[in-house]
């Protein structure tokens, strides 16, 4: 608060008893320094000045003992009384405008300094501190005596205030008070940035122990991991589809990992996925939007597993299986499986598995794509001179391809006849020969009096037999509601 606060009016009240007009002396505090103050003044400054020139103010009196004043901008004040028709001008006596001054500020100081022990109090909650919520209380309570006394004293006209001195002492008081007002704000403040900070920290390390968690699984799910299981494996006679089975799951992740990095390098291309779609999937009809991945997931598949019942993935341009040497590809699995792709490129660039990653890039990735991709057709002319790119995306595909080739390896180091199966759209669903690619529950029957059928809209990845073993394609469903035949 300021303790050259304007007030802007004062009431007086008669002192007489026998309806007699009794004469008040009504003082104006002055905020303007009488014109000479500037704006770069402290208020500390302001006080001195104010002190040192004091203004005679203003006398007034009426006829019925209560009179009303009002404080313009200047020095002078005019009084009204109950009498409209009757204006009193006068002057104040200047001791006693400096004792109502003094007294103004010394009050406006105390209830600053009561909000500063408040402030104080509430900040000694929480955390509790006894010692400081007593000092608070007492300060609070030694401003109130103070507050009273003052009162008393100026109902019973019995101030013995020294304006010069009390207006310093309540300037400082002020100061003070709002300096403490303003450290109890500053710690406040500390204080929740220290809690902020340590929930960030708390976050932060769960975040980072998610994050080693999740590197944990991947590890678990990567070459290294499910694949660790052929390390004891010297027989291929103990070689059994469910050897299989794991490679091909790896594969499929595989897959899913690419298939995400080509759909995001499409939108930075500014692709119309719809468009893309239609050119792979013509009459797909989905459930969700975000099923149109399943379509990519589709064609990669598609592409990659293409001559898979060869023995050499077609890459000699043979049409028909020959007798192959089973443990030729065991020791060629066994070679691959936990070694880096890049690496083994760069040392073998003529092997089997190099001619596969030039083959399928080439058929996956046409030349268009790839010029919208990166701007030019780098990566394919790497390829075309017997290189192989260093880039996010091909090395990616890589990785997949990698997976793909080992399921290879190992489906011609098994004993048991294997070959590849699609089925075909349109097809009803079979619990044996087919899985439900997406988690949406369809269902058949009746709804609304028309028969709903759930027929296959396409593969997405083709499923496998092993001699008498079946491991299930992986197909998108869509309802086909037939409507009913009228008789």
């Amino acid at each position: 608060m300021d303790p050259t606060f304007e007030p802007k009016a004062v009431f007086s009240r008669s002192k007489s008893c026998n309806s007699t007009a009794s004469t008040f002396n009504h003082i104006n505090v002055n905020n303007n320094n009488n014109g000479s103050g500037h704006s770069h003044k402290s208020k500390l400054a302001r006080t001195f000045h104010k002190v040192i020139n004091l203004k005679s103010s203003t006398k007034f009196s009426s006829n019925n003992g209560i009179g009303i004043c009002v404080f313009p901008s200047q020095n002078k004040f005019e009084c009204y009384n109950s009498n409209p028709n009757q204006k009193i001008s006068s002057r104040g006596n200047p001791k006693q405008k400096a004792v109502l001054e003094a007294l103004v500020a010394k009050i406006f100081a105390s209830v600053t300094a009561i909000k500063a022990a408040y402030a104080e109090l509430q900040m000694a909650q929480n955390p509790y501190n006894n010692g400081a919520v007593q000092a608070a209380d007492e300060a609070i309570v030694e401003e109130l005596r103070t507050l009273s006394e003052l009162k008393r004293k100026f109902l019973k006209r019995e101030l013995d205030l020294s304006p010069q001195i009390t207006l310093m002492l309540a300037e400082i008081q002020e100061q003070q008070s709002l300096m403490k007002t303003y450290e109890i704000t500053i710690k406040k403040l500390e204080s929740d940035v220290e809690s902020k900070g340590s929930e960030v920290d708390s976050l932060h390390k769960q975040f980072k122990d998610g994050l080693a968690f999740n590197k944990s699984l991947e590890k678990k799910l990567n070459a290294s991991g499910p694949l660790s299981m052929f390390d004891n494996i010297n027989k291929i006679s103990t070689l059994n589809p469910s050897h299989f089975l794991q490679v091909l799951h790896k594969a499929l992740r595989s897959v899913r990992s690419f298939v995400k990095l080509m759909i995001k390098e499409m939108k930075l291309a500014n692709w119309d996925l719809d468009a893309a779609v239609k050119a792979i999937e013509p009459d797909a009809v989905f459930v969700k939007q975000n099923h149109r991945c399943f379509a990519f997931e589709s064609f990669v598949c598609r592409t990659m597993l293409e001559g898979f019942n060869l023995h050499d993935f077609c890459l000699g341009k043979e049409l028909k299986p020959r007798k192959t040497d089973p443990g030729k590809h065991f020791n060629e699995f066994k070679a691959l499986r936990s070694a880096n792709s890049k690496l083994f490129l760069a040392r073998n660039p003529d092997s089997s598995f190099g001619k596969f990653i030039r083959a399928k890039y080439l058929n996956l990735v046409h030349a268009k794509m790839e010029c919208s991709f990166f701007g030019n057709l780098n990566q394919r002319k790497i390829l075309s001179a017997n290189g192989f790119p260093d880039s996010v995306f091909f090395t990616a595909f890589a990785e997949m391809a990698k997976r793909f080739w080992l399921l290879h390896c190992l489906g011609f180091s098994m004993s048991e006849d294997i070959s590849v199966f699609e089925v075909k759209r349109n097809c009803r669903f079979s619990e044996v020969y087919m899985e439900n690619v997406s988690d949406e529950s369809l269902f058949s029957g009746e709804f609304n009096g028309r028969e709903v059928d759930i027929r296959v809209s396409f593969t997405v990845v083709p499923g496998f037999k092993i001699d008498k073993t079946v491991i299930q394609s992986q197909v998108y469903l869509s309802p086909v509601i037939t409507p009913p035949v009228s008789h």
